[in-house]
């Protein structure tokens, strides 16, 4: 919250052949009790941009101390996770898109997704943007946030509270110029806690003519509804 203060920690645990995994870790301490704690903890994979054609292949870390070694061997096991996401969910929506299948949803009061569709359409600025004039990553995810927390509220009728972001994966670039469409949707509830997919896609100028777009990124946020006294409220059901 506004006055406390806040310390971003990050750290290289794994090198593998072009690509690094660095954790994350956010503090906050507040200035009146003096007490600190863990808010947030992440993993970013990092590809390492090449000069030329070639790759860049990455050194080993240097490990120092018994906790960098434990990361550097959990570092293997995220990484095995995080690719085998990709396989699972081929397979889930291959055996939904076989013919004949038909879904059927019957709950009284269940609300509609479609009442928690929102878009939103943003311009790439050189503020958004690195010295590459690649869209920073943060901005993406600031803006993917928004969208989502407006989708999730109109279910649940409260302020949601983002608990976690969940496969949020870099399909391909943005840069300074582009028309950035966000697409989001609530995907189901469960008893305090939302799912809400997010969408992104590019545009540059000739692109947004033709209306050719470019899939660079998705997520799943996941938010809880909160009372005016901190208290977790349940959630409606939604109907697909």
């Amino acid at each position: 919250r506004v006055g406390q203060i806040i310390t971003i920690k990050a750290k290289v645990n794994r090198a593998f052949k072009t690509s690094m995994e660095v954790g994350i870790k956010v503090t906050v301490q507040d200035v009146l009790t003096n007490v600190e704690k863990i808010v947030s903890v992440a993993y970013a994979t990092y590809v390492a941009k090449p000069v030329g054609g070639g790759q860049v292949e990455l050194e080993p870390v240097k490990l120092l101390s018994p906790e960098e070694h434990l990361e550097h061997s959990l570092a293997v096991e995220r990484r095995r996770i995080r690719l085998g996401y990709v396989q699972v969910f081929q397979n889930l929506m291959q055996e939904s898109n076989k013919e004949g299948d038909c879904y059927t949803f019957e709950e009284e009061n269940a609300v509609s997704t479609e009442l928690t569709r929102v878009q939103s359409i943003e311009l790439v600025l050189p503020p958004h943007a690195n010295h590459h004039g690649n869209t920073f990553g943060g901005q993406i995810m600031a803006w993917m946030e928004t969208v989502a927390s407006i989708s999730a509220s109109r279910l649940c009728r409260s302020y949601p509270v983002l608990r976690s972001v969940n496969m949020f994966k870099f399909w391909g670039p943005s840069f300074v110029g582009d028309r950035l469409v966000f697409s989001a949707i609530v995907n189901n509830t469960f008893h305090s806690s939302v799912e809400v997919g997010v969408r992104v896609e590019a545009f540059n100028c000739e692109e947004w003519i033709r209306d050719q777009p470019r899939h660079i990124n998705s997520a799943f946020l996941i938010f809880s509804a909160v009372g005016d006294q901190g208290e977790l409220l349940p959630c409606p059901r939604v109907k697909p």
